[in-house]
């Protein structure tokens, strides 16, 4: 058997694998190639050194990132140059993402309005969305419009599951007029997850992302069931997740929320019959 790719061994740990392992052996290995560049920059967003060799780093990704479209990519990123070639991805895209990153490292987002939340959401989320349905070879409409919406409804449930180790590291994502409108004053993260109104906040978050949840699922419905079919296990793993969210509810203390083996591959089988 051969040995998985550097870019497979580093999905494995994702809660995508599963999605992109049932995908053709082509498909399979640029996802797992986008997804080993969005987990190298992501990791610099969330280093907790120094904020201009971070800056250094993804400006380096931005370099590399155009030495592929440039046909010179480094010998470390034959493996998505090659999915760049294969797929058309667009470099924007790419350079989105390190854009998003880039907000993490200038500062330490706090309550954003929802203006600035929802562009971070396009360039983390729908960014890495509209690369992937290029490989899943979804039509171009429909393909930037299940990117925006399921990528939004992902990282709106990453916000509310990962509310305080975000708040660890001096992050808080919940928009400021959710705050505003529960009462609650301030910006400071562990302020704001102690207060006893933070529901309130997080059921304006948790209305946001049903309703793109509901606007992917109705995309993928009217599209091939193979081009889908990847994405629709994202979405029920991720759907999931957010209804085990609000039956634990936002006060404290929070249990980590997380899926067992055997319900991600319930949710895979649900999605191969």
């Amino acid at each position: 058997m051969n040995a998985p790719s550097p870019a497979a061994a580093r999905a494995s740990g994702s809660s995508f694998y599963r999605g992109m392992r049932i995908l053709p052996r082509a498909e399979r290995e640029a996802m797992f190639e986008i997804y080993s560049f969005c987990r190298a920059v992501d990791d610099i967003a969330d280093d907790p050194g120094p904020r201009a060799p971070r800056r250094g780093q993804l400006q380096a990704w931005r370099a590399d990132i155009d030495a592929i479209y440039a046909g010179k990519p480094p010998p470390r990123l034959a493996g998505l140059a090659q999915a760049v070639r294969q797929f058309n991805l667009g470099r924007e895209d790419f350079l989105a993402v390190i854009d998003g990153m880039e907000m993490d490292v200038d500062a330490d987002i706090r309550a954003p309005d929802r203006a600035t939340l929802d562009l971070y959401c396009d360039r983390v989320a729908g960014a890495v969305g509209r690369l992937s349905v290029r490989v899943f070879g979804m039509q171009a409409e429909a393909g930037l419009a299940l990117a925006h919406h399921l990528g939004r409804a992902l990282q709106l449930t990453n916000i509310l599951r990962d509310l305080d180790e975000d708040a660890g590291m001096g992050r808080l994502y919940l928009p400021r007029e959710a705050l505003r409108d529960a009462g609650i004053a301030g910006t400071d993260p562990a302020t704001v997850l102690a207060s006893p109104m933070l529901g309130a906040a997080c059921d304006v978050v948790v209305n946001m992302a049903r309703g793109h949840f509901q606007e992917a699922r109705a995309i993928m419905a009217e599209n091939p069931r193979r081009a889908v079919k990847a994405p629709r296990i994202m979405g029920d793993a991720y759907r999931a997740i957010l209804d085990k969210l609000v039956a634990r509810g936002f006060a404290p203390p929070r249990a980590p929320v997380r899926h067992s083996k055997l319900k991600l591959l319930l949710i895979v089988a649900r999605n191969l019959v």
